[in-house]
């Protein structure tokens, strides 16, 4: 069994590995690059680049490399060696401080949204010393942003930064007006909860639809579900449970916060939570994360599969992304305190949240639109797509008395008494916890619960980001000119619940009546990606990025033309996926069986007429999707494509699966030409 606080971040050029390996100047001036946000000079970056160097090769690294994150949803990389030839034909190894800061990959095949021409293939990276450079596989991986020629943002990363930057600078400017002189910075962290399934890996090789897609294109539901609850929270299987012990220890060397882990709600699916980290840090941790469950799966005989739903008829996976406000001193900002009705400046942060995601709402329902993730927005498994915030009802009780002026007082904190004198009693929440709510408070953080789980935290988090700084400079801006800044704050929180008390829902997500009282309330209800992504364009949402310095308008039109594009690719690599696998095995599989049936029985005769009739209804709903595919392909506008290929071929596609999951149920396991939902959900 592993030392644990021996190997963690053993593989990670962190601060006790800087602080021991710099010279004591050098070490203080990072600190402030990092912290304060302070330049890095060339004769700085030299001796952190040799330092860094002399540690990776302890590590047993030969090269390094410029890790950032493009618009592809993915992280990518280009190694170089750190060998450097000499003139006696030997080689020495060597990294420089220019080669640290800036690397140049070539940038014309990533994603631009026509923000650069095929032929303009110049991309930097550039070295962001705040989230720790590691050694992986050999080779020592540098976390950077990535840009073009020209200055444009080419990646997540960016905008994220700028974001966090904003959201320090106007947080600083209320906690100064509420006398605090010692706070330097105020950061945002986050915890990202990520789902997952694992199935064999012998069986996903013999699914053209998983290998291609992620999901399952077809299949009949088995026998058992999720309906009997057995598996949520249950006993973890011995071949699980060996590979969630190797994740942790992967995970611990390269300094991710791995912190609980169990079986979810779905069979063969479960869930691993880290502890709260620095936004960006978390960031560049959730994709490690997803990269080290994907590899030792495959070490363990398995495939961990990160689509928002694999299979229909049980839940599929998402990422809750818990965020918070903590400064540099150790407060929470989003803590209540123990008398919250009291607590002015917590109700004031509170406030910001709320007015933020009102205001924006259409851009946080952006912020996690992808294909995959609309198979679960709405369903009983995930939070619906109408943003809405749940609060509980004490918290709800002190802005409603705030708002009407009245004094609020402070329900006593009772203890949980649960009737067996053995058993200790313990302090009671003063709010039950709504799991079908989108944006949770829950405690001391709000818990964003629509991110699907194979998704990119960065775009998230940076939108929350962006709206609650800005709501935060138009807080500071009032109380600057006020006389008097506790009752200026109160009138603010006031206000706030006045005006954006709409977004505000403790009840049921699920019902039709919150469907119904959300449009009444006025509630953007965007069921799907292509109904959501024309939010990017609103007037609004352009002047809050470009105000904050977070996007230009051109970089904002060419997140939104890649975003109609990568939903058109998605939904048409699917429907030519079901194509092929309808015509080479489906059908033959089919019609193989109905020519093997006799007809000396009832059984035999009805079986193959019910089949005959289905073999018909899957070659012409096989047509009709083969058609309606090939005609998006020929629409030329960005968004009418999205929608037809929303309108058009999912539903050719879920008329063609309907009728092969029937026809599947009717044959025998040997005559069906891939593994079945028994097989899948049940092997591991």
């Amino acid at each position: 069994m592993a030392n644990v606080p021996e190997i963690f971040g053993s593989q990670v050029f962190n601060d006790s590995v800087m602080k021991n390996k710099l010279p004591k100047e050098i070490y203080k001036s990072l600190k402030k690059t990092i912290e304060k946000g302070e330049d890095l000079d060339i004769g700085l970056a030299n001796v952190v680049a040799a330092a860094m160097k002399d540690w990776a090769l302890e590590q047993g690294a030969t090269h390094y490399t410029h890790w950032f994150q493009p618009l592809t949803g993915v992280t990518a990389e280009k190694h170089d060696s750190f060998i450097s030839p000499t003139d006696n034909g030997t080689v020495i190894m060597e990294f420089s401080g220019k080669e640290l800061i800036k690397g140049e990959p070539d940038a014309s095949s990533f994603p631009s949204g026509g923000l650069r021409a095929t032929f303009e293939a110049r991309g930097y990276t550039a070295w962001d010393p705040t989230s720790p450079a590691f050694v992986k596989d050999g080779t020592l991986y540098i976390p950077t942003v990535f840009c073009s020629y020209g200055g444009q943002t080419l990646d997540t990363k960016t905008p994220l930064l700028r974001s966090m930057e904003e959201l320090n600078r106007e947080a600083l400017r209320i906690l100064r007006l509420f006398g605090d002189r010692t706070t330097n910075s105020v950061s945002t962290t986050v915890g990202p909860e990520q789902e997952y399934f694992l199935i064999d890996k012998e069986l996903y090789f013999k699914r053209k639809d998983l290998l291609f897609t992620g999901r399952t294109l077809f299949g009949a539901p088995a026998p058992k579900g999720q309906e009997m609850d057995d598996h949520y929270f249950g006993t973890i299987k011995p071949r699980v449970a060996a590979f969630m012990r190797d994740l942790d220890e992967s995970l611990w060397k390269l300094g991710v916060l791995a912190k609980t882990k169990h079986n979810e709600v779905a069979p063969a699916q479960h869930e691993l939570a880290p502890i709260f980290s620095t936004t960006n840090v978390a960031v560049d941790g959730n994709h490690l994360t997803m990269e080290m469950m994907r590899r030792i799966a495959d070490e363990h005989g398995m495939i961990c599969l990160l689509h928002e739903k694999p299979f229909a008829g049980v839940n599929g996976s998402g990422k809750h992304n818990n965020w918070s406000l903590s400064t540099d001193t150790g407060r929470n900002l989003l803590d209540p305190g123990k008398t919250p009705a009291e607590n002015a400046q917590f109700l004031l942060f509170l406030a910001a949240v709320i007015v933020a995601v009102d205001e924006y709402q259409g851009l946080l329902r952006v912020s996690v639109a992808s294909a995959g993730n609309d198979h679960r927005l709405g369903a009983n498994e995930a939070p619906p797509a109408i943003i809405s915030i749940f609060l509980g009802d004490e918290l709800t009780a002190i802005l409603r008395d705030v708002e009407s002026g009245a004094n609020h007082r402070d329900t006593p904190v009772s203890a949980m008494e649960l009737g067996v004198h053995v058993l200790p009693s313990f302090p009671k929440d003063n709010t039950d916890r709504n799991r079908t709510s989108p944006f949770a408070f829950t405690g001391n953080k709000f818990e964003f619960r629509m991110l699907g789980s194979a998704q990119n935290i960065a775009q998230p988090n940076t939108v929350l980001n962006t709206a609650v700084a800005d709501v935060l400079a138009g807080f500071a801006n009032r109380l600057e000119g006020a006389e008097n800044v506790l009752a200026e704050a109160r009138e603010l929180v006031r206000e706030a619940m006045r005006d954006h008390k709409r977004i505000i829902f403790n009840g049921n997500g699920y019902s039709e009546e919150w469907t119904q009282e959300a449009a009444r309330r006025g509630l953007l209800n965007l069921s799907s990606t292509v109904a959501c992504l024309p939010q990017m364009l609103e007037r609004k949402n352009i002047d809050l990025f470009v105000r904050h310095g977070i996007y230009t308008e051109r970089e904002i039109e060419s997140r939104y033309e890649i975003s109609l594009e990568n939903y058109v690719k998605t939904i048409n690599v699917e429907a030519l996926t079901a194509l092929d696998m309808l015509s080479r095995d489906i059908l033959p599989a089919v019609s193989a069986y109905i020519d093997d049936l006799g007809d000396a029985t009832k059984y035999e005769k009805a079986v193959r007429a019910e089949l005959i009739e289905l073999c018909d209804r899957i070659y012409e709903n096989a047509k009709a999707l083969e058609s309606v595919t090939a005609e998006g392909r020929t629409i030329a506008d960005p968004l009418a494509q999205a929608t037809f290929y929303h309108d058009r071929v999912t539903t050719a596609l879920l008329s063609v699966r309907q009728a092969v999951d029937l026809a599947e149920t009717k044959m025998p396991t040997d005559y069906w030409p891939m593994p079945t939902y028994t097989d899948l959900l049940f092997r591991v």
